[in-house]
């Protein structure tokens, strides 16, 4: 049974939005608890704060309690492996460890030089008295230019990371690509300057897991409360 599902954070957080994302894919019922992560010392507009991208999620399952959103999806995955998107986290140990391998790729090489691009690109144009840095965006775009170069090759013989099937590995990936490609044509030309990179997250963004989620970043706070 999935009853007893919460998930405690913003949508509009990547970490959230990954959390998610695999809900909607193992067709799992939760609660969302909304929560403002910003202290009151951070004077900013109310539409900003709903709309923290580094804001952290929480998950509780009865007496379970996890922070990470990658372990939560693992969770989700291994909890539930009936429900809903059952080649997630792989049918076997030979898929499991590849999409394994991507994950920690995800969350060692890409996660930090994305998330910094997210917020010059995408948070801070935004904030009164906060300018792009120029120095980082460049730093972090030829570090998101190197992954991107390798999962190009990888994608030009798999429609997936881990092979033809849509999984963790892919999933991961969305929220900080999502908030890189719409944040500006500076953003978006990492990813489209890629042929297989392009038509990879073009699927992956397609996916009605993911529009549920951006659906839910677009609504009023207060609807799913």
């Amino acid at each position: 049974m999935a009853a007893g599902l919460q998930v405690f954070g913003q949508p509009a957080s990547t970490d959230v939005a990954r959390v998610l994302t695999c809900l909607f894919e193992k067709n799992l019922e939760f609660e969302l608890v909304r929560t403002d992560t910003f202290k009151k010392s951070h004077k900013l507009p109310e539409f900003i704060k709903l709309r923290d991208p580094t804001g952290q999620v929480t998950f509780k399952h009865g007496d379970k309690t996890i922070v990470d959103s990658r372990a939560i999806c693992r969770y989700l995955c291994t909890q539930f492996p009936e429900d809903g998107n059952r080649k997630l986290y792989g049918m076997g140990a030979l898929e499991r460890a590849s999409i394994e391998q991507w994950l920690q790729a995800e969350a060692q090489s890409f996660d930090a030089p994305s998330s910094e691009l997210v917020f010059q690109l995408a948070f801070a144009p935004h904030l009164k008295d906060v300018y792009p840095d120029e120095r980082k965006i460049e730093e972090n775009e030829k570090k998101v230019q190197t992954m991107l170069g390798v999962y190009d090759e990888i994608l030009s013989k798999n429609r997936f990371l881990a092979g033809d099937e849509f999984t963790l590995a892919d999933l991961s990936h969305l929220p900080n690509s999502h908030y890189i490609i719409n944040s500006s044509e500076r953003g978006r030309k990492l990813f489209t300057s890629k042929k297989h990179v392009a038509k990879w997250y073009e699927a992956i963004s397609n996916r009605d897991s993911w529009k549920q989620v951006i659906k839910m970043q677009r609504e009023h706070p207060g609807t799913f409360e």
